[in-house]
């Protein structure tokens, strides 16, 4: 197996064989956000890829999930990536799912034929950074997305029958836009109604953009308890069907959990529950020691 570089994956992922087929970020763009900061985006060859396969099932014989990294994999022309898909499901008949990163850009730059037809050649699952759903907080951090091109998007991908996870950060827009980034945000995921909902905090890397603004004074980042209120309202503006809500990542001061809408009076009450007991000051200290010592 090749690898260039770090290679990232959504949580959900941990067990599944990772093949990159680009690598790096086709936007790389975004001022939170550290990931791929030193590697030159790229589609690989076809041919590269299917060795890469091939030298997966000559050594771990059957898998049941696939993750084709890097970020935005969706990027790769059509007729490369349903030949990789074709591929792999003859190398390997009984995988249960095949799943990659994609952006708006890249959804959009497929026709709703072309997305059904990489579901029917077992493409399960879109993992798409909505980051926010508010046109100012977008610009502000370079996402070269805005809010409706964000829903036609998620609507797209989701009429081609692949399932859609997305994820939002707390705390994007800072002091200045909170409010401005929740009521965005619960109009786009309203819009919609993802089959997943990751929830993650900002976390200030050094070397990004953002950094030097937090330094620099011109963005206040949300305290802990902040940042729990802002989800509190975020949940409270959600009217969603049968979409699973969880925020475990390691940037996030409490972990909460649920299926909204069915679950929103728990999932409130989760949040409730975290303000009154969490020590949010120790929290805070292992994101900071987190942060430095990985650079993540």
């Amino acid at each position: 197996m090749r690898y260039e570089g770090m290679v990232y994956r959504p949580p959900s992922e941990a067990y599944s064989l990772i093949v990159q087929v680009t690598t790096g970020c086709s936007q790389n763009t975004c001022t939170f956000c550290a990931m791929y900061k030193d590697a030159k985006f790229k589609i690989r060859k076809v041919d590269d890829i299917k060795e890469d396969f091939l030298y997966a099932k000559n050594h771990y014989y059957d898998v049941e999930r696939i993750f084709l990294a890097d970020g935005d994999a969706l990027i790769m022309p059509f007729e490369d990536l349903l030949e990789i898909l074709k591929y792999i499901n003859k190398l390997f008949p009984n995988n249960d799912r095949i799943s990659l990163y994609a952006s708006p850009r890249s959804i959009l730059g497929k026709t709703d034929e072309q997305l059904k037809i990489l579901r029917e050649n077992n493409l399960k699952m879109a993992y798409l950074g909505i980051e926010s759903g508010s046109d100012k907080v977008l610009k502000d951090i370079k996402k070269k997305a805005t809010a409706d091109e964000i829903i036609t998007a998620g609507q797209k991908i989701r009429r081609a029958g692949i399932q859609l996870s997305a994820t939002l950060i707390m705390g994007l827009g800072g002091i200045k836009d909170s409010k401005e980034h929740v009521e965005g945000s619960i109009k786009v995921l309203n819009a919609i109604n993802p089959d997943y909902l990751g929830l993650m905090t900002l976390l200030v890397k050094s070397g990004t953009e953002i950094y030097d603004e937090v330094m620099a004074g011109n963005f206040e980042q949300l305290t802990p308890e902040e940042i729990m209120h802002e989800t509190m309202e975020l949940v409270k503006g959600l009217e969603l069907k049968d979409t699973v809500v969880r925020s475990n990542h390691v940037s996030n001061y409490a972990h909460i959990k649920g299926v909204l809408n069915r679950d929103k009076a728990s999932i409130l009450k989760q949040i409730e529950n975290a303000l009154k007991n969490s020590d949010f000051e120790k929290s805070k200290r292992i994101r900071q020691m987190y942060a430095r010592q990985t650079g993540l």
